[in-house]
């Protein structure tokens, strides 16, 4: 039952790998978003605070296509990526990891959001007052504080990267160790006759790493609430 093949363990594979990938590059940009809309008030604000989730409100299938106008190789940005970096993105590992990027990006901006919010403000005030820039007291006060948050959104977005499919299979389509991720190869071993028995132990597998993935989430964030004392 659970002896993998080398396709499932491809598939598995590719998965991990591009999940981790959307996560270490959405985060730094999830972690600005996440201030700027915790921390300011500005005209405009309830529209970023709009496409920032639009990714949870519209079909993934209409962000898989946006991500294809937008990036693709005639795209309004990745035509100019292929002319001056010789950089494709369309039907590529990387091109899925960008899918789950955007797919993730409004849960892991909420739990980071969150986080920000409960930092005490009085504690930044007295670090100002005592001569530390902004800069010196987000790196040393708010970012700390708000780490457990940090963390929970990084491992959401993963698990939710793990599981994408409508937007990847729109942008970079199904290929077999490039861009078939877990969801993907479940899918296509569905519509195959024969492909229950791979089917189910992909099934599993996937159910696996985002449980695992979760309970580490919360082991870490509770040690860090302990070590923080909140």
């Amino acid at each position: 039952m659970f002896s993998l093949t080398p396709l499932e363990i491809e598939a598995l594979a590719l998965s991990l790998r591009v999940a981790l990938a959307s996560v270490l590059g959405s985060l730094p940009i999830a972690i600005v978003v996440a201030w700027v809309l915790a921390r300011r008030e500005f005209p405009g604000k309830l529209l970023l605070d709009g496409l920032v989730h639009l990714p949870l409100v519209i079909p993934p299938v209409a962000v898989g296509y946006i991500l294809l106008v937008v990036f693709g190789r005639n795209g309004l940005i990745g035509e100019w990526l292929f002319n001056q970096f010789g950089i494709t993105l369309i039907f590529s590992w990387s091109g899925a990891a960008l899918a789950a990027a955007v797919m993730a990006f409004p849960l892991t901006v909420r739990a980071i959001r969150l986080a920000l919010s409960y930092v005490d403000p009085r504690l930044e005030n007295a670090a100002r007052t005592l001569g530390a820039g902004r800069g010196r007291v987000a790196v040393t006060i708010t970012l700390p504080l708000a780490l457990p948050g940090i963390l929970t959104g990084a491992v959401l977005g993963f698990a939710r990267a793990l599981g994408e499919f409508g937007a990847t299979i729109t942008f970079v389509s199904s290929i077999p160790g490039e861009t078939r991720t877990l969801p993907l190869a479940l899918y296509a071993l569905v519509q195959s006759p024969g492909g229950d028995e791979s089917a189910g132990r992909l099934l599993v597998i996937s159910v696996v790493v985002a449980m695992a993935a979760l309970a580490v989430s919360e082991i870490l964030a509770r040690r860090l609430r302990r070590r923080l004392g909140t």
